[in-house]
């Protein structure tokens, strides 16, 4: 099972830059090109938060017409920059959104897709008007229900925020509520093979869990590389790139592996393929 997962789009309104800078329509059309040519083509394509920039039900209409090219099936959750309404109407057909885990009067987006290789959980950590995210007591319940009924079977979870710090001060400035809970939990359950998460706009990995922790680079723009702990809170626009996860047997044995495609401007643009020739390896 190949799944490509991308992040981050950070769309506006047709017309519109992000942060009056940022043509993020450009890179999510690229992006969706590059998908269409992988050979083989993915099973699915996740989709792990911020996919609009200010949660604008005309930016979810044109996030429908830029990702409707996609040949392969399409699994969205949000990030702390959508709206999950907007988002549910302008995809109706993506009847899993309306899973809802409700917690302390707020409703969260909490589903499984059983028909795959691979078993995926789509966790929800947005709590709408705040940046950071969090796992909180009732989601916890309806997690360990869920990992308990099929202990056996291979599993991925997907949400957008990295239950881990990251090292980029601004972003770990709000922590993640609840973090050791999930870590505990997820501790317990070995079947556990990736956690795969948005938000960082970088490519980050992490131990966690007895499992790996990963963070996809963005489609809309990349944060800085500044590890300071006082870093400013700045973006750049290095190329868009997007994550391929390969569950498959190699060697005798099976295995969940990562691979990151960094999207070009033009098609050409880095040179290539080249074939290799007259390669030697020294005595």
């Amino acid at each position: 099972m190949q799944i490509a997962q991308i992040s981050d789009f950070h769309l506006r309104p047709e017309g519109l830059l992000a942060y009056d800078i940022a043509d993020t329509a450009t890179p999510l059309k690229r992006t969706v090109e590059y998908i269409n040519r992988l050979n083989p083509s993915p099973d699915l394509v996740l989709v792990t938060g911020d996919l609009v920039d200010e949660g604008a039900f005309e930016s979810y209409i044109y996030l429908r017409r830029l990702l409707s090219p996609i040949r392969s099936p399409l699994v969205l959750i949000p990030g702390n920059h959508d709206h999950k309404e907007n988002l549910r109407k302008v995809f109706p057909e993506h009847v899993y959104l309306h899973h809802l885990v409700e917690e302390e009067g707020k409703k969260y987006i909490c589903f499984t897709l059983e028909n795959f290789p691979l078993r995926l959980i789509g966790l929800d950590t947005v709590t709408p008007g705040e940046h950071g995210g969090g796992f909180g007591a009732e989601r916890r319940v309806w997690l360990q229900r869920t990992l308990s009924t099929r202990s056996e079977a291979p599993t991925l979870i997907f949400m957008h925020h990295p239950p881990f710090a990251s090292a980029i001060g601004h972003m770990d400035k709000e922590g993640f509520r609840g973090c050791k809970e999930f870590q505990s939990l997820i501790s317990k359950h070995p079947q556990v093979e990736r956690i795969l998460c948005g938000h960082l706009h970088r490519p980050v990995f992490r131990r966690f869990g007895g499992t790996i922790a990963t963070a996809c680079p963005a489609i809309g723009m990349q944060l800085c590389l500044d590890l300071r702990e006082e870093a400013p809170s700045t973006f750049i626009m290095e190329p868009p790139a997007l994550m391929l996860h390969l569950w498959t047997e190699l060697w005798g044995e099976k295995t969940l592996l990562t691979h990151t495609g960094v999207i070009e401007e033009r098609p050409g643009q880095y040179s290539g393929p080249h074939p290799f020739f007259g390669v030697v390896s020294p005595k």
